[in-house]
Parts: C-alpha cells; structure tokens; sequence
C-alpha cells in the first residue's frame, strides 16, 4: 500500500530523530480592567501570555478596578517589564452603558455601601483622566490605534469559531461589540469568564451579607444582561463562590521571587497582601489552559438584576427546572478545584525562564 505524501515526510522526520510542529496555539483575547502594578488582573494577564498553548491575539481594557487610563498605562508597563510587547493593547470603555458614579452614590445613600466600587472607591478615586501612581515605571509603548470593539469583531471574523474571549472585568467592551455586530457571539468559540456570585460559604463580610453582589456583574449590569443573553456557543464562569476557596500567601509570593523569570520578579515585586487576597481572574485563566483544575461544576442559567432597587446588579441564577421561559444558553459554573495543582500551576507558568513568542 503506497503512503501518501503526508505519512512519507512524517516517517522521514521520525528517522531523522526530528519532530513534526505542534499543533496551533488556542487563540484568546484578553478582555480584562487592568488594574496594578501586581495583583489579581495584571498576574491573569501574565499567565495566559506564559502558557506555550495560548496565542494571545491582543489585550483589551475597560475600566472596572480602575479607571481605563490608568489600567492602559499598567499593562503596557507590565508587557514591557517580561518583553512581550508584540501583544497589541486596545482601549476600550471608560464608562459602563448606564451607571455612573453619582448615581451609585446616591443608591447607596438609600440601600447601603460596599465595599468595592472599582475605580469610584473612597480612599483610592482620582479623576478618569489622572494615571495615580505608577511605581513600576511610565510605559513607553502606546496602544493600539483601534478601539476594543471593533478589534474583537475584526478577531472573531477573522478566525471564526477559533477566538476564546477571556473576560477579567465587566463586560461592556463585550456589549459594545455585540450591539456592533450581533453575530459576534456566535462567531467566538467560546466565553470564559470570572464574575457572579451564587451562594458563598464566607465569613468575608464583603459577601455574607450581600451574598449575590459580584464587582464585574454589578458594575455594567446592563452590559452582562445583553453579554449574558447573546448567542455563545459555551459560557464558562469561575464565580465568588468558587474564588473565595483561593488564597494568595506569603509563601506563594516567596516561591515566585526566588525564580529570575521576568513575569515572576514582576508578581513578587508588585504584588502586595491586604488582608482578603483572593486568586479571582487567576483561576478563571488557568481552568481555561487545564479544565481538570475544576473538579466540581454545574450548569446554570445566569443573567443580572436590572431593576433599580437594592437588588440592582445582583446576580440572579436558575435551575432548567424554574427558569424564566425566556431565557436561553446555560453557563458552566465552577463549585471546587483541585487546590495544589492550582498553586503548583500559579506558580510554575510565572516562574516561566522566558516569553512564549
């Protein structure tokens, strides 16, 4: 039987002790409020740029943790700082579809405060156009020209059915590109994102006494309705429930600044311990690169409160049993990990000698 061509060179390369080349990398965008320097969405960021399985096709931001002009200034400096400037960084929203910061202000007056407001935060706001303090240096490479938006639906016809949307923050850049083009959905293979709150089991006062408030859903609720709602092929959710079992130490910290890997001495540089240090869009990221982290997950219908009562931005789930016949598309909802390989996988993707190219 005569081998086609294929199978002859393959069975040359192998007598030739030479290896064929890998197959292609998973495409990601990076949708994320790039808050910094260190911490929960810049060491996310890191460790979907360090895996030698992802093509990261571009970074896109939008404020959420802090205002956008500072969130540019901190992930352009971070891609400096490990040499990964070939990864395009694009703006994107400054402002939620509806809320602002007044508004949030007068609700909270009428229902209570929280703990976290992101970039409207008493003690830590600066106007949307200030940068605040930049202890790892100015950037000196500039965003893209292209806006968030359009780029992730320019990504998504381009490699349909390829592009993985990994959404750190709130969803409004996602919105804004869906409402630009609503078949972008479903051209994307898949949304992966951290965000929602079920049923924590915490003593964490953030979230046992406002058990179904999260940041990312809360701050553009209107943006997560229409997110939520649009036609993704798969939606997998790493929630505060599950968020809350991680743990940034002391001892993870030591382990990352005995390594000389760049994106390692930029974690244990910049990355501080204020009391509940929690891995959010870390664990997001890495059950996306190894899903057999996720030892436990159930399948949920999701969507956001929009009424402009004290249940404003709350999460809301259903089982198929009780959901609202309007509702379509289920979400993939994270309850337990495989903790130790978690950590051990932190730590090794950061420790990383060098950039994946």
């Amino acid at each position: 039987m005569k081998l086609n061509n294929r199978w002859m060179i393959a069975a040359l390369l192998c007598a030739m002790n030479l290896v064929l080349p890998a197959q292609g990398k998973r495409k990601i965008i990076i949708d994320q409020d790039g808050a910094g320097p260190g911490g929960t969405d810049q060491q996310a960021i890191l460790l979907l740029l360090q895996s030698p399985e992802t093509e990261v096709l571009g970074v896109t931001l939008v404020t959420g943790d802090a205002w956008l002009k500072e969130e540019m200034a901190h992930t352009l400096r971070t891609l400096e700082i490990v040499g990964r400037t070939d990864i395009p960084v694009f703006r994107g929203a400054e402002l939620p579809l509806i809320r602002r910061k007044q508004d949030t202000e007068l609700w909270e007056q009428r229902y209570g405060t929280f703990t976290w407001l992101g970039a409207w935060t008493p003690g830590r706001y600066h106007a949307a156009d200030k940068v605040g303090d930049m202890p790892e240096g100015m950037p000196s490479t500039k965003a893209a020209d292209e806006d968030a938006s359009h780029f992730l639906v320019r990504m998504v016809h381009q490699y349909p059915n390829e592009v993985t949307i990994y959404e750190g923050g709130p969803m409004t850049n996602l919105a804004l590109a869906i409402s630009i083009d609503p078949e972008f959905a479903g051209l994307a293979k898949e949304l992966v994102f951290m965000g929602g709150s079920v049923h924590p089991q915490t003593s964490d006062p953030e979230f046992a006494h406002n058990p179904h408030h999260e940041f990312n859903l809360w701050f553009d609720p209107e943006a997560a309705h229409i997110v939520l709602r649009a036609p993704w092929k798969k939606i997998a959710c790493t929630t505060v429930d599950i968020s809350l079992k991680t743990q940034l130490t002391a001892e993870l910290l030591d382990r990352l600044r005995k390594s000389d890997a760049p994106a390692a001495k930029y974690a244990g540089t910049y990355t501080k311990l204020r009391g509940f240090d929690y891995l959010w869009d870390e664990l997001a990221a890495l059950a996306w690169l190894d899903p057999s982290l996720i030892t436990k997950k159930e399948t949920r219908y999701v969507d956001v409160d929009l009424d402009r009562g004290a249940g404003y931005g709350n999460t809301l789930t259903w089982s198929e049993k009780d959901r609202p016949r309007t509702r379509a598309g289920t979400v993939e909802i994270q309850d337990d990990y495989d903790r130790e390989k978690f950590y051990k996988m932190f730590v090794d993707l950061l420790s990383t000698p060098r950039p994946h190219n």
